[in-house]
């Protein structure tokens, strides 16, 4: 009786675990096929259907029937409403990033991807003056548009950059109405990867401009930075110049602490150079 007890409670503990390694899969990024799934967490095909199919139950989880592919939805949130520690990426860069505001004068921006769109979750406007916004913090950028939302949709892999375009060509918002010019949009992820920094469109506002760059922990994209100037200030090619290795080693530094505190090398701090469809 008392063995029967014990492999029960193990049996049930073993179920919890296997739920908290799907979310924790989920969670890497935007959209995962099941294949995506079983490869990261070894869990049997059959185990994650069932448990995705209890997630989508309690609403926090969602099957796209266009693409074969899961992700999360805005309810598993509640999982940390009580939790208010930002992630890792924000703790480690935050100071980097006031430092360089600090000594350089101009405001910097991380932003992570939510649904269809990157967030800006810190920023160092607060620091400076030099900015025509009082602060920036949880503006949503477009994709398609914005440098911040470029960078972070021309480093994603190439089948979660294809579904995100998707995304954005059902969006009302008139910045995203660029997603639908097919060839412009390969041209302006082509570009970005070559360089390995993103601009915003001139167009959307002229008075300043935008340079961002990605941050990978490990090969995983996490993030983009972004540092905004005021245009009359310095010309496109002096703020490259100037600041794009000052960018790039601030990306560094993040993906060496995030490495750290994970105890291990980072692989790649900088963006992969492969031959991955950029549409």
């Amino acid at each position: 009786m008392i063995n029967d007890a014990a492999e029960k409670k193990s049996d049930g503990v073993r179920a919890v675990e296997r739920a908290i390694d799907l979310l924790q899969a989920l969670n890497r990024r935007p959209f995962s096929t099941l294949h995506d799934l079983h490869r990261e967490t070894g869990l049997p095909k059959s185990s994650i259907v069932r448990l995705l199919r209890t997630f989508e139950a309690k609403g926090l989880a969602a099957q796209s029937s266009s693409y074969g592919t899961y992700h999360l939805l805005g309810r598993v949130k509640s999982l940390s409403s009580g939790f208010h520690h930002e992630p890792l990426v924000i703790e480690v860069a935050e100071e980097i990033m006031i430092d360089f505001t600090k000594r350089e004068g101009w405001p910097l921006a991380l932003a992570l991807f939510d649904v269809n769109a990157v967030v800006v979750r810190a920023s160092t406007i607060p620091h400076t003056s030099l900015s025509f916004l009082h602060s920036s913090l949880n503006m949503r950028w477009s994709l398609v548009s914005r440098a911040l939302g470029r960078c972070y949709l021309a480093h994603s892999p190439a089948n979660e950059r294809k579904i995100l375009i998707e995304i954005a060509k059902q969006s009302k918002n008139p910045e995203d109405a660029a997603a639908h010019d097919s060839a412009a949009i390969a041209r302006m992820l082509k570009q970005v990867r070559e360089r390995g920094y993103a601009l915003r469109d001139p167009t959307i506002e002229s008075r300043s401009s935008t340079i961002a760059v990605p941050i990978f922990d490990d090969e995983r994209l996490v993030a983009c930075l972004g540092l905004t100037w005021i245009t009359a200030a310095m010309s496109l090619d002096e703020a490259v110049d100037q600041y794009v290795p000052q960018l790039f080693e601030m990306t560094d530094a993040i993906s060496r602490e995030l490495a750290k505190r994970s105890a291990r090398q980072p692989l790649s701090p900088h963006p992969p150079q492969d031959d991955r469809a950029f549409y």
